[in-house]
């Protein structure tokens, strides 16, 4: 007798975040779906989420999931950014494996391969670790190498350099990961955070295969704001810093002040009152910048709304052959134990 649906499961699930993907798309499932037919060792599943894209982006993704066996697509009811579309597919991902990649194919499917060898040997996380950025500008270069350093030196968590979302998580990971109520999701910061044994994979990061980033500036440093207000204290720290080193040159300035008039000397006006102004007025002004940081994080949290919302669901009828769950550590015990009797 065949075994219920519901205690079956893919051996991998992918989760791709698609943005006006369009023409990456066709190539990007093809790929994938040869790296997971030739490494997976069992049944997969492809989960495309469309993030609100403004091109025939969720049209691709229903045709392919309507005719290739394994590609199921999520249309998101509006665009809610790169990390809660990765958040959607996790929710929806079953496979005892899932590997989160982009479908622009800056991240080669075929690493795949080296992920799972890396997981077979025991490890629960393996994270792919950029080498080289190609078609990426100098800026962007740059910030990134700056703002992964300057993270991992403030974080509370030990969160690894020069690397993105592109990683192959165990099923208890994932399970731990979409458990965790943030609002402003870093998911490299939160899957650190989790622990276990976590390993990094080098390679290095092609050009997009087709289409324009969807990344711009703005979202860059909204993505760097929630890494460092989620996994670290150290601005609210500087805050403190800044407003204790006030004080103290206020003082100064004030003991300045008294000792002159005391001495009758002449007070210069104008210079003194201007950097007084200009020093407190910008010191005032980063710390309340900080602090609106980590207010407005409390703010989303406590209004607890939905991470994000699907709006449909589409899949081809014909399944692919699944693979049995994994049994809990208790059942397996007590299998091992009948079959030893």
């Amino acid at each position: 007798m065949s075994e219920p649906a519901h205690d079956l499961r893919p051996s991998l699930s992918v989760v791709a975040p698609c943005y006006n993907e369009e023409a990456a798309l066709p190539l990007f499932v093809e790929r994938m779906m040869d790296a997971c037919q030739r490494f997976a060792g069992g049944a997969f599943e492809i989960i495309l989420v469309n993030d609100g894209s403004a091109d025939n982006t969720w049209a691709c993704m229903r045709a392919l999931a309507t005719t290739r066996p394994g590609v199921v697509a999520i249309d998101l009811a509006r665009n809610h950014g790169h990390q809660l579309a990765v958040s959607a597919g996790l929710s929806v991902a079953r496979g005892e494996r899932v590997l989160v990649i982009d479908a622009d194919l800056q991240d080669p499917p075929e690493l795949l391969g080296e992920m799972m060898a890396r997981m077979d040997n025991g490890f629960d996380v393996v994270f792919g670790r950029r080498r080289a950025r190609a078609g990426e500008s100098a800026f962007k270069r740059a910030t990134a190498h700056g703002f992964y350093r300057l993270l991992s030196r403030i974080s509370e968590v030990d969160i690894p350099v020069d690397v993105g979302d592109f990683r192959l998580m165990t099923r208890g990971i994932v399970e731990k990961l979409n458990a965790m109520p943030e609002q402003d999701r870093f998911l490299r910061g939160m899957v650190a955070w989790l622990g276990g044994r976590q390993t990094d994979v080098m390679y290095d990061r092609d050009t997009r295969s087709a289409g324009q980033t969807g990344y711009s500036l703005a979202k860059m440093l909204r993505l760097a704001a929630a890494g460092i207000t989620s996994f670290s204290t150290a601005p609210l720290q500087f805050a403190a810093l800044a407003t204790g080193l006030g004080v103290v040159v206020g003082i100064g300035i004030a003991a300045y002040v008294l000792r002159a008039a005391i001495a009758g000397e002449t007070v210069p006006g104008w210079t003194s009152l201007a950097l007084v102004l200009v020093f407190f007025s910008c010191a005032q002004l980063a710390c309340l910048a900080i602090m609106s940081l980590y207010i407005s994080g409390i703010f989303k949290q406590v209004k607890q709304r939905p991470l994000f919302l699907i709006q449909e669901r589409v899949a081809s009828p014909a399944p692919i052959g699944l693979a049995p769950a994994r049994m809990p550590a208790i059942e397996e015990a007590a299998t091992e134990k009948q079959t030893a009797a």
